[in-house]
């Protein structure tokens, strides 16, 4: 009883879990090696996770939701959706959601100016948007005169637009950003109705727009930024009263990652349950993004692109006052790999990387 009460930390955790490993560790099938499972008669433990937009970006916590992945780990898992990284971290930082799912990017400087979050797992690394514009638009320089669908400023979509606009050398007096709603499908409806005349958009959405006779006219992703994209972020709170709850969550999450590459038509149906789409070709676009091209297996931080983005940040005249380490921690996710729950769920070594079906 006394370990027990005394694991209120990732390192504690780290040590419990390892020791709790080595007793377990017997022939059989993964469930029967699983050392984070909810335990018989254990109690449920109720979180409430947070996502800052809807988008197919997010399909391995729809995954997990739609499949009751996290139900196994003794964990009730309601979910919300908050609009826009501002909001989402705000209620983070206040404990009224204990779990943030979103792109790290913004949050991950927010958490450097003092915001109260770490992130603790990155399922998807790299960068998916394009810039999406009116059927007369094939090129940047097109867009003089006109205005791009953003949300509000500092999010996301709204830093990388001003990036895109330096990069093609065009202006904000000469090209408008225009605040809309927080989610991709409210962006895309405006330029359907022509309220602007592009915008920021990622799959599978781009292949939609295809279809309504839009152009892809940018790839973001030739920004050259360094990006982590959907992550998980937790709070000093639960980080220092629910650790091994944090350890479960992320381990729940993995096992996502595998069960979405092992049964893309129930990751697809998720996403389409979620974004209200039944196009089999647009879902298609979405597991290809965030499925294949930009999974993270191991779920591990890059250390080094958190530095980046946090420099990037300090360039630009943001008041940093943490350094990269005191933004992140991966003790979860590397215990995934101490403890043998990797090997055991992949069936031996994770692979590197994923062929497109």
């Amino acid at each position: 009883m006394k370990r027990r009460a005394a694991i209120n930390t990732a390192r504690d955790v780290s040590v419990a879990l390892t020791i709790f490993t080595v007793l377990v560790n017997v022939p059989g099938e993964f469930t029967h090696a699983n050392p984070y499972l909810a335990k018989a008669g254990e109690p449920v433990i109720k979180t409430r996770v947070g996502t800052c937009a809807v988008t197919g970006g997010f399909i391995h916590l729809y995954a997990a939701l739609n499949n009751r992945i996290f139900d196994k780990y003794g964990i009730h898992a309601e979910h919300v959706v908050l609009r826009g990284g501002v909001v989402a971290m705000a209620a983070l930082g206040s404990d009224e959601i204990q779990f943030l799912y979103c792109n790290a990017d913004t949050n991950i400087v927010r958490i450097a100016t003092g915001a109260d979050g770490k992130l603790v797992a990155s399922p998807l690394v790299g960068l998916p948007y394009v810039v999406l514009a009116r059927r007369d638009i094939t090129k940047p320089s097109d867009l003089k005169g006109k205005s791009i669908g953003v949300t509000r400023p500092g999010d996301l979509p709204h830093r990388l637009a001003r990036a895109f606009l330096k990069k093609s050398n065009l202006t904000e007096a000469e090209v408008a950003l225009r605040p809309l709603g927080g989610t991709p499908t409210e962006r895309y409806s405006a330029l359907l109705q022509d309220i602007v005349q592009a915008t920021l958009i990622q799959p599978p959405l781009d292949v939609q727009g295809r279809k309504d006779g839009f152009n892809v006219i940018y790839h973001l992703n030739d920004l050259g930024f360094p990006f982590i994209y959907s992550s998980v972020f937790t709070n000093s709170k639960t980080l220092k009263e629910k650790a091994l709850l944090v350890q479960r969550f992320v381990a729940a999450l993995a096992e996502t990652v595998y069960f979405v590459e092992k049964n893309p038509q129930q990751a697809m149906a998720a996403v389409g349950k979620t974004l209200s789409i039944k196009d089999p070709e647009v879902l298609q676009s979405a597991y290809a993004a965030y499925a294949v091209r930009l999974v993270n297996r191991r779920m591990i931080v890059p250390p080094k692109l958190v530095a980046e983005t946090i420099e990037t940040a300090r360039e630009e005249g943001i008041n940093i006052r943490r350094r990269p380490a005191e933004v992140f921690d991966n003790t979860f996710v590397e215990n995934l790999e101490k403890s043998g729950f990797l090997k055991e769920l992949w069936r031996g070594e994770v692979p590197e990387t994923r062929k497109a079906p």
